[in-house]
């Protein structure tokens, strides 16, 4: 099914506006200083990869009631939270959940303190409050008290209780009545209708979890700053730099080449500069599984590009970046490549991708805050015989966030000049993708196994992947396109965001 592209304000009528509402003016923890380097610019290989992205602030709400007790007929419902000495109990359970939670997961989580209801007319101020989304507890209570709850800003998620802790009446009651039964759907205007079933965790802190992560990650696509140098484009998709502006708010921030030229010109004849790039080689290249086979001076060149394009996100107050005619207008000018700056950016933990391409940036945002670790944005290759093979010259090698997988340091491809990371990714991993369809807001996801890395005469960076389901649907995606690769089984968590942000999200299907 397509849907019409989602605008801006679109979207904070799907998803409550919180996320798209809050883009805007908050701090961002930019660049800690870790050496004596100044502004923080300097390469570190030991920091411990960047946490980008604001925190998701989330509002969780107790449903209750203490009923009555009647003699001689019903008087109260299932559900074992009916008085308020259980609501303060179970108060305190959530709140104890919540803080554990936060402190086990791996992106920034801010749970307020929870919040008890038992009459619509105390929801308003809670909706009014500072957060982006709301965690409904519907221990008890009316369908209309759960229709007020539910009716707020932001993607709402509802966790109830059957086996940890006092079981909710709401555990029985929920039903399509008052959920979306398709969550496929991106009309979700309605008040009853802006929870889908797959909103809803039932004891597991872990499925809740994965949830939170992903609107996390909506959160932080939504509104993303990205510094463009040399401008924004599409790969067969001229409108995708304006579509993504208006689906996602993503602000495209244009740098000119002649802008940064006689900056770059004054930074390659910085003695001090270059004696610390000298040195970051010489850290680099000393790093295990790490060989040279390019000039040195190409990777101290790139050393150079790497502190011009932290100038330039510091200056912008943004963590992504991306950089236009990469293989060709940049390499004069720095007598290098963008690659292995791009892969030094991505392995810090900021966001960077080649070619400026605004058809997949978004989705790479998006995995990038959904998995805590660096994407690669590829070509990819007509799949035969359940396999595809996935080529650039600009692999992070921190693709687990934590470890440097081996590496090779060659020339770019194309110009067979410069330095570019052929990164060996370990055979057996597990990899997901997605695949955009141009700027349609299709996205195809899939997962696949490492089965090899060869060396044929392409893009340095280069995988043969197996393909996990039925591959042969990926025949009808074949548009000489880019896609996005991340270390990791993530897809049922990006079809989820995908979904929140009213996209058609479509897979393989099993064979």
């Amino acid at each position: 099914m397509h849907h019409p592209p989602v605008s801006r304000r679109g979207f904070i009528g799907i998803a409550g506006g919180a996320f798209a509402g809050a883009v805007v003016g908050l701090p961002r923890a930019l660049f800690p200083s870790a050496t004596v380097f100044p502004e923080g610019l300097a390469w570190d290989p030991k920091l411990p990869f960047r946490v980008v992205g604001r925190p998701l602030r989330v509002q969780p709400i107790l449903m209750y009631s203490t009923p009555t007790p009647k003699p001689e007929t019903s008087w109260k419902s299932w559900g074992g939270v009916q008085t308020e000495e259980a609501a303060e109990q179970e108060t305190r359970r959530i709140s104890e959940e919540l803080r554990a939670l936060a402190a086990t997961v791996d992106f920034p989580l801010e749970p307020l303190p929870v919040r008890k209801v038992k009459a619509v007319e105390e929801v308003d101020e809670i909706h009014a409050g500072d957060h982006d989304s709301v965690i409904v507890y519907p221990a008890t209570g009316s369908g209309s008290l759960l229709k007020a709850c539910l009716a707020g800003k932001g993607t709402p998620l509802i966790f109830v209780r059957h086996r940890s802790g006092p079981v909710y009446y709401w555990y029985e009651a929920l039903s399509i009545q008052y959920l979306n039964p398709d969550p496929g759907v991106a009309d979700l205007s309605e008040e009853t209708r802006r929870a889908s079933v797959e909103d809803v965790v039932v004891d597991d802190p872990g499925e809740l979890a994965w949830r939170l992560r992903a609107l996390y990650a909506v959160r932080n696509l939504l509104g993303e700053k990205v510094v463009a140098l040399g401008g924004a484009w599409g790969k067969y998709a001229p409108k995708a730099p304006e579509i993504a502006r208006e689906r996602f708010g993503i602000e495209i921030l244009d740098v000119s080449y002649e802008e940064i030229e006689p900056r770059l010109k004054s930074m390659l004849e910085d003695k001090e500069l270059l004696a610390r790039a000298e040195e970051w080689t010489e850290r680099y290249l000393a790093l295990p599984n790490t060989s040279l086979e390019t000039k040195r001076g190409f990777v101290v060149n790139a050393f150079v590009l790497y502190v011009l394009f932290k100038e330039l996100m510091k200056e912008r107050e943004c963590e992504a970046f991306t950089i236009k005619s990469c293989m060709g207008t940049i390499i004069p000018m720095s007598q290098t490549t963008a690659c292995l700056t791009l892969s030094l950016l991505n392995d810090e933990g900021l966001l960077a991708f080649c070619e400026s391409d605004f058809v997949v940036i978004p989705a790479g945002i998006l995995l990038r805050h959904l998995t805590g670790r660096p994407v690669f944005l590829h070509n990819s290759t007509f799949p035969h015989q359940k396999m595809v093979t996935c080529a650039h010259c600009t692999s992070p090698r921190r693709l687990d966030g934590t470890t440097y997988e081996p590496v090779r340091v060659v020339t770019h491809y194309e110009s067979d000049f410069g330095a570019a990371p052929k990164v060996e990714m370990p055979k057996g991993t597990v990899v997901t993708f997605i695949d955009p369809e141009y700027a349609t807001g299709r996205w195809v996801g899939f997962r696949g196994t490492i089965e090899s890395n060869p060396f044929y005469e392409i893009c340095r960076s280069q995988q043969d992947v197996e393909v996990e389901g039925n591959w042969k649907k990926l025949l009808r995606e074949v548009r000489d396109s880019h896609w996005l690769m991340v270390y990791g089984d993530c897809l049922d968590q990006a079809g989820y965001a995908a979904r929140k942000l009213g996209l058609t999200w479509e897979t393989l299907p099993e064979v």
